[in-house]
């Protein structure tokens, strides 16, 4: 922090902030306060990779003034804009100007800035399917996918259902599962995440509530899921609701626009996708550079890969129920480096596996 009282020289504040170290500040154009002569101010400069904002913090009761340039604003409009029409996958822009929560969807209309279709909000979650406004048209999806989208599984999901998990699956738990995962979201954060097939909102909220994100997207196909976690979020006390939105949506045809998105997480839900090649893919397109792919899925490996029959019967599977049966980490690796992710590493136990991949820089 620099600290200058009165009329020090602004010559002198310039060499100590634009001839610093970091290169993002030296390539900033100067700023140009007023100050008065007769009271102390503290001056700091903070940046990140495309951004740079001078705080001057004064004695007066009003607390600190944040002045940033033009190129900083417009940055910073640029990136909460990450929501893209699912169909041309161009930009979307709020008839209304308002900021990206879960308290502002409601009543809230998009409209694509190239094929014009328009997509509402309704009292829980914006509508992003490609889908979405069609009155006759309806495509059915596997019983998995339909499953979850029941009344009576979305309200047991979180109630006993996922529970389970950790007794015949080998899954750690919530918790556990969390810290798992916060490691290797290291490097995106303070960035944006996108909980993908976040069923009733479970990761959703931890994220929301840990603060490391700036915006959290809770992403699902059931609309009864969602309804779920919105009821959460509202019974749950002094919810961050400003930075966590609610989006319905098909995991294949994602509603954002690509390399904008720091992270996306999916847990227990990989083995659940009908394509989850397509899927990933999708996932791929949407990371920024540098972004990170994790996952959680259950896997069967062992001596019962080695099975003749065994991929007969995972076909068979498919086939009927949509679920998708994995038989060791090098197809879960493939699946990754097929859809442009490197960087593949994964922890066990038991059935439980928990994947990370990143998208090139």
């Amino acid at each position: 922090m620099v600290t200058f009282v009165g009329n020090m020289s602004w010559v002198f504040l310039q060499s100590r902030l634009f001839n610093s170290r970091n290169p993002t500040l030296m390539k900033q154009p100067p700023f140009r306060p007023i100050l008065n002569p007769t009271f102390a101010v503290n001056v700091r400069a903070t940046s990140t990779s495309s951004t740079s904002t001078l705080v001057v913090e004064t004695n007066s009761t009003a607390g600190p003034v944040v002045v940033e340039n033009e190129e900083s604003k417009s940055i910073k409009k640029k990136k909460k804009n990450i929501l893209a029409c699912p169909i041309c996958y161009d930009p979307l822009a709020w008839t209304v100007d308002q900021a990206l929560s879960v308290e502002s969807v409601s009543g809230s209309t998009l409209q694509c800035s190239t094929c014009k279709k328009t997509y509402f909000g309704n009292e829980t979650h914006l509508e992003l399917t490609a889908a979405s406004g069609a009155k006759n048209y309806g495509e059915p999806m596997p019983v998995a996918t339909e499953l979850f989208r029941t009344p009576l599984v979305s309200f047991l999901y979180e109630r006993g259902w996922r529970q389970t998990f950790s007794l015949w699956g080998g899954f750690p738990g919530p918790e556990k599962e969390f810290e798992l995962t916060k490691e290797f979201l290291k490097p995106v954060i303070a960035g944006n995440i996108v909980d993908a097939s976040c069923g009733s909102g479970l990761f959703s909220r931890l994220f929301a509530k840990s603060k490391l994100f700036s915006l959290v997207v809770a992403l699902d196909y059931s609309e009864n899921m969602l309804r779920q976690c919105y009821e959460f979020i509202e019974q749950e006390e002094n919810f961050p609701k400003e930075n966590i939105v609610l989006v319905r949506a098909d995991i294949s045809r994602l509603p954002f626009a690509s390399s904008s998105v720091d992270a996306v997480h999916a847990g227990a839900a990989l083995h659940c996708w009908p394509s989850p090649l397509a899927a990933v893919a999708e996932i791929s397109r949407v990371l920024r550079p540098g972004g990170v792919f994790v996952a959680t899925t259950y896997i069967l490996d062992g001596p019962f890969s080695f099975l003749p029959f065994l991929n007969n019967i995972r076909q068979n599977t498919r086939q009927i129920s949509g679920s998708y049966v994995f038989i060791s980490e090098r197809e879960l690796e493939d699946l990754c480096r097929a859809s442009g992710l490197v960087g593949f590493t994964c922890v066990r136990n038991g059935a439980f596996v928990m994947i990370s991949a990143t998208k090139p820089t």
